[in-house]
């Protein structure tokens, strides 16, 4: 009886929040994220195309760049449809097959950033510890293979999400805590038993703590190496190769750690500072990434400075 009920009363759509307190001035917050968008969108389009282009950055330290570039643009092009949605045209209101097939996109996208992470700590520590035998160790063939292999374990990884979101029913609740849909978020919704999501879940969540400890592990034992190095100048100048990536780990995790703390810890703070890190996790990595990279490798900036000047000749 209570299952005909169930499956009588099963909602239609679920519904996105925005930012709560500010519904009368969506306008003017769509105009900061629209541009942030733009700016990922751009910015990671124009690593790709150097890369491509310039037979000097055919090197597998910027062919795992591409990689992280190609993650950001998945990112913002996942979470893009509803962001816009919400605060350009007010329209919170989404299918449950479409908030199941965003958040694998999103979680997909996310996984693969921090794989691609843990393949630049693993070129650093190559290429500082074992110098030598970099270019031998990390050809074009291998850095294409491991690539494809971390991206089929990716789709693997995440996969069983859509189809356990599936299996369950919806029938009472039907409002989403962000704006967009994540796993975590539309399971709570659902009135069967989830339990199989949420141990499903606590699994994907562990690889990628199991990611940030190897990159933690590798940027050990690169220190350990760059301490054996005399000359303090050659330290700072093997260090700075690595600035780059040390940020960027920086900026995808801070986030989430931040967001997962803020959900264990502090369960009883406003709603409004766990929306506004869940909006930071997607939109900053995408559009801090490209900016960072720009600024800080000397062989991008020179490009990028190079081909302007000679536009402006």
């Amino acid at each position: 009886m209570s299952t005909v009920n169930t499956s009588e009363t099963e909602i239609s759509n679920f519904f996105l929040i925005g930012i709560p307190g500010m519904e009368s001035d969506k306008i003017w917050v769509s105009i900061p994220i629209c541009l942030m968008y733009l700016v990922a969108l751009l910015g990671n389009c124009t690593i790709l195309f150097f890369i491509k282009t310039e037979p000097s950055l055919h090197e597998p330290m910027y062919y795992f760049l591409s990689m992280l570039a190609l993650s950001d643009l998945g990112l913002s092009l996942s979470s893009l449809p509803t962001m816009l949605r919400i605060f350009l045209f007010n329209a919170p209101g989404i299918s449950p097959d479409a908030c199941i097939a965003q958040e694998f996109f999103i979680h997909g996208f996310s996984a693969m950033e921090s794989s691609v992470l843990l393949l630049m700590s693993f070129d650093r520590f190559i290429a500082i510890c074992n110098p030598l035998r970099y270019t031998s160790i990390l050809t074009s063939a291998k850095v294409t293979k491991i690539g494809l292999a971390f991206s089929l374990k990716n789709v693997l990884l995440i996969l069983p999400f859509p189809f356990t979101l599936k299996h369950l029913k919806y029938c009472k609740k039907n409002l989403l805590s962000h704006s967009y849909c994540l796993h975590q978020d539309v399971m709570k919704l659902a009135c069967s038993d989830n339990k199989v999501n949420v141990i499903y879940g606590l699994f994907v969540a562990l690889t990628g703590i199991l990611d940030l400890t190897f990159i933690f592990t590798s940027y050990v034992m690169i220190l350990k190496a760059v301490l054996s190095i005399a000359s303090q100048r050659e330290r700072l100048k093997v260090l700075n190769t690595c600035v780059s990536h040390i940020c960027a780990v920086l900026i995808f995790y801070v986030p989430i750690i931040s967001l997962s703390a803020i959900y264990r810890f502090a369960k009883h703070s406003s709603p409004i500072i766990r929306i506004l890190m869940a909006d930071v996790f997607l939109l900053v990595p995408p559009l801090m990434n490209p900016i960072v990279y720009c600024v800080k490798s000397q062989q991008i900036r020179n490009i990028v400075l190079g081909k302007l000047c000679q536009k402006q000749g």
